[in-house]
């Protein structure tokens, strides 16, 4: 079941997420990766919640895996 990644509660550091980062914004495009780190302090986002993948990268998660 794909949930949208939208409630921190759903997330946990090393699940396999779809992030859309900053400079994809205007494209839609997705990244795939592991979390890291959770960075959304409060319970839900309506964007979906900010993280940094185990490569780095910071994005907000549209899906997860």
């Amino acid at each position: 079941m794909a949930m949208d990644g939208t409630r921190r509660a759903d997330i946990k550091p090393g699940i396999d997420v779809m992030v859309e980062l900053s400079e994809d914004k205007r494209t839609g495009r997705l990244t795939g990766g592991k979390v890291r780190e959770i960075l959304t302090s409060s319970p839900n986002h309506p964007h979906g919640i900010k993280v940094i993948l185990e490569n780095g990268q910071v994005g907000r998660i549209k899906q997860i895996k």
